[in-house]
């Protein structure tokens, strides 16, 4: 028997992740953001010193938070070009793009009705919830 998800706590937790992604990509450089379509590798930092001055701390703090970053916008990119392409039209209209637009106008553009719309949208994001390991159990059972 498989556990019940939370469908508006997995909801939130979807929304979240998409947020935290729009919000790292104002902090990459222009030059460095990534494209929808694009496929690129991330090098990471390595560290063998074990004692640090508080200048070289605070750079690996920043090489830190960085690595983070990209890892972060990574793994949502690698998401959401997993979904089917008008899904992934939809998450990337109404959430990646860099304005803002409602859910209306993202419905009314592609041509679908308003249920059709919310319908595939909660389908995209159980999708997304699974893909990325945020779905959220009614209960604390797991799979």
């Amino acid at each position: 028997m498989l556990p019940k998800i939370d469908r508006e706590k997995t909801r939130d937790a979807v929304e979240s992740a998409l947020e935290k992604y729009r919000f790292f990509l104002l902090t990459v450089p222009e030059e460095r953001l990534p494209k929808v379509t694009a496929s690129y590798s991330l090098t990471y930092a390595t560290q063998t010193n074990q004692f640090h001055s508080s200048t070289e701390s605070a750079v690996i703090n920043k090489v830190d938070y960085e690595r983070n970053r990209e890892e972060y916008i990574e793994r949502i990119r690698k998401a959401v070009n997993r979904l089917t392409l008008k899904e992934r039209e939809i998450i990337i209209k109404r959430y990646l793009d860099d304005d803002e637009i409602f859910d209306y106008e993202v419905y009314n553009e592609i041509g679908y009705s308003e249920r059709r719309y919310y319908r595939l949208k909660s389908r995209i994001f159980y999708k997304l919830a699974f893909i990325l390991k945020i779905e959220v159990y009614n209960n604390s059972e797991h799979l």
